[in-house]
């Protein structure tokens, strides 16, 4: 099984992240985009990642999380080209919160990992048989 290691914060321009690391299977399929740059074309990312909870209460289903991820660059070419719904992946990453105002011009909040390294976190033998 799957242990979360210790946190671990740092400060970056005056706001704290904090680096995670998860385990989960993606909700569906990712949005892959490819965005303008300073340095030119940039590939990004969007998935959401269901994670189950350690912990259940006696006589409760089992709860997940679901955390909304986003990936640049490298990262976000290979799961492009490798992940999609169902996939189980282990994923490092920080926690990025922000906010932006809707159309309804209500502020609008937003929490994401901004994942830094991603892999499988079964064989293809084992997810083809859990399907």
């Amino acid at each position: 099984m799957f242990r979360l290691p210790d946190l671990i914060c740092y400060k970056q321009t005056g706001e704290i992240y904090e680096q995670r690391s998860f385990n989960g299977r993606l909700t569906r399929d990712p949005d892959n985009r490819t965005s303008m740059s300073v340095n030119g074309d940039l590939e990004v990312s969007r998935f959401t990642l269901a994670v189950d909870r350690r912990f259940k209460r006696s006589g409760e289903e089992q709860t997940a999380d679901f955390i909304s991820c986003v990936a640049f660059g490298k990262t976000a070419e290979f799961i492009r080209n490798y992940v999609h719904k169902g996939t189980k992946v282990c994923l490092n990453g920080r926690i990025q919160t922000g906010s932006y105002t809707n159309k309804e011009g209500q502020k609008v909040y937003t929490t994401d990992v901004v994942v830094e390294n991603i892999e499988f976190a079964e064989s293809k033998n084992a997810a083809a048989q859990g399907d």
